[in-house]
This record gives C-alpha cells, structure tokens and sequence, in this order.
C-alpha cells in the first residue's frame, strides 16, 4: 500500500474533525485501534465533551489508555471491551460524530478484524443514535481477506439511505493500485429536503 494514499484519506478524515467535533458534543471511536483518533476526539470534545472508545482487543485498549493518560484525558473518554455491533448497549444519548476505521489492528493480527455484518448492525444502530446534523465517517481498508465484502456491504448500505435525511459522499482513488482505503461521510440532515 502506497504510504500517501493513506496520508490522503487520514488528512480528510482529520480535517472533517478538526472542522466538525467541537467542545461539548458526544463522539464515539467505533474502532479504537492503536487510539490516534480517540485521542484527536479527546481534545475536540474538551472538558464538557464525552467520548466512547469500542474495541474488542485488549491490548489497543491498553495502548488507547496508555495515549490518554500521558495527556490526562482519560476522564473524558469511555473505552469498552465490545464489538461495536453492540453500542446501543452502553450509549442511549444522541450521538454528533462517528468514526470506523474498519479493517484490523495496525501491527496487530490480522485475523482479528471487523467484517460485513457486524459493521452493517452498527451502522444502522449509529445511524440511529446520531443526532440532527450529526456526521459518520467511514474509512474502508480493502487489502485483506475480506475487506472488499465489507466495503461492499458498507456501499450497498449507504446508497439507500433516503436522500431527504442523509447526504453521503465518498472519497476514493480511482486510479491508484494496491488498494487503496475509501472514506465515506454520512451527515445526518436536520431538515427535509424535497
């Protein structure tokens, strides 16, 4: 995988949370991982913000606590032992900002990843809790077994969103090899559109 390909897709998810998460709202890291974004989500929500952290490894939870603790914002952040397929068990509130970075572990083991059907259950449940003008982010990593059947699932489940309640773009390189990661933006509209 061409390592600016990845840079690519991480700056456009990054800049969409510098510009979006703001002091205060409730975010959730549906995929903790190594705990970059968590972290981001940390120092968005400020003080008066919440986030909640899933993941179902114990150690990228460690290594999540870990990078929260050395910048004392462990008191903001809820980290959970759970696939997220489970939110709706741990979150009841209305929910402002989403992210998946769907796949495995960085560095971890690669049998361990997420999969097409526990992701279509949590994106309908996330798509539920998000609040009015809330956005989803959405990164697909497709270069393991498995990767391309769950961006399919993914696709096939945000095509048929209604249109008069979500806007969804995607992000992707169309000329690139070694496939490449694709970013997908839900934003959940306050009003109806005809």
């Amino acid at each position: 995988m061409n390592y600016n390909e990845i840079v690519n897709t991480l700056k456009i998810s990054r800049d969409i949370i510098y510009e979006y998460v703001k002091e205060g709202q409730t975010v959730v890291d549906c995929t903790v991982g190594n705990g970059n974004d968590t972290v981001l989500l940390a120092r968005q929500v400020g003080s008066t913000g919440k986030v909640y952290g899933f993941d179902i490894q114990k150690e990228a939870l460690e290594a999540t606590l870990k990078n929260l603790t050395c910048e004392d914002l462990d008191n903001r952040v809820r980290l959970i032992k759970d696939g997220h397929e489970n939110i709706d068990l741990y979150i009841e509130e209305k929910i402002d900002f989403i992210i998946y970075n769907l796949g495995y572990l960085p560095k971890g083991n690669k049998n361990i990843k997420t999969n097409k059907n526990t992701t279509s259950v949590s994106l309908k449940k996330s798509l539920d809790l998000l609040n009015d003008n809330g956005i989803i982010l959405i990164t697909c990593y497709i270069g393991h077994e498995g990767g391309i059947e769950e961006k399919d699932a993914v696709e096939e489940l945000l095509k048929g969103l209604d249109q008069k309640k979500y806007n969804v773009i995607k992000y992707d390189f169309i000329n690139q090899k070694n496939f490449p990661p694709i970013l997908y933006g839900v934003e959940k509209s306050k009003t109806r559109r005809e």
